[in-house]
């Protein structure tokens, strides 16, 4: 089996919609796109705080069938038993307390006259 040649992360929709509070846009959606134009896998990261992808993705991504599922994930016993449950290909990641896109939106937050925003 060759190895992966495109992995597109499917985070950011799944933070668009949690942001919106609705069901779009679609992680899962995004990843059928994505596949249906060439990726080879699909990544998430599914975080204990489930910040962006939802238990629920994970399943549904699975069921996709399609492709190499990477789940970028916490090491605890509840994400791992997630993770076993799908049975895909894992890449376990230890949880930071404040991801680096976090800490850069907060510092880029506070630069004076909206240089945030170019």
């Amino acid at each position: 089996m060759a190895g992966t040649e495109l992995s597109v992360n499917v985070d950011h929709v799944a933070t668009l919609r949690q942001a919106r509070g609705g069901k779009k846009p679609d992680p899962v959606e995004a990843a059928a796109l994505a596949l249906d134009a060439g990726a080879t896998g699909i990544t998430v990261h599914l975080r204990e705080d489930r910040r962006h992808i939802q238990d629920t993705d994970v399943t549904r991504l699975r069921a996709l069938d399609r492709g190499i599922l990477n789940l970028e994930m916490a090491v605890t016993r509840e994400i791992l038993s997630i993770a076993r449950s799908v049975r895909h290909r894992l890449m376990a990641r230890p949880a930071c307390p404040a991801p680096m896109t976090t800490v850069v939106t907060m510092l880029m937050g506070s630069f004076p006259h909206g240089a945030a925003k170019a």
